[in-house]
């Protein structure tokens, strides 16, 4: 099995999304995830973007409580604001019941 590997801060939202939902971490499967440096003149951090996948018969319920005014949430990460996040991808269920989503995020450094 291949591991994605990922930014702290990217790995931090996951966990982030993951207690939102208020679901064991193995409920949420990581698809794919990409991080890139962002800067501007006064400020660094890095954009993100997680795609996810929700199995099971639950899967609407998690996707729900994971992403219900994910817009406005405070995340609360050691080191890293988290300046924006939005799901970009809207849910797509699968003929097995699983749901893909895709998150995108904006963290800057706290200096």
């Amino acid at each position: 099995m291949n591991r994605i590997v990922m930014s702290p801060a990217a790995n931090a939202i996951l966990r982030a999304l993951t207690g939102r939902a208020r679901v064991e971490r193995n409920r949420i499967l990581l698809t794919d995830a990409c991080s890139v440096d962002w800067c501007s003149l006064t400020i660094n951090g890095e954009r993100h973007q997680l795609r996810l996948r929700v199995p099971g018969p639950e899967a609407a319920s998690v996707v729900e409580r994971m992403c219900d005014g994910l817009e406005d949430a405070e995340f609360s990460i050691p080191g890293v604001i988290v300046a924006d996040i939005v799901l970009v991808d809207s849910s797509r269920r699968s003929l097995d019941g699983s749901i893909s989503l895709t998150v995108e995020a904006l963290t800057v450094t706290e200096d």
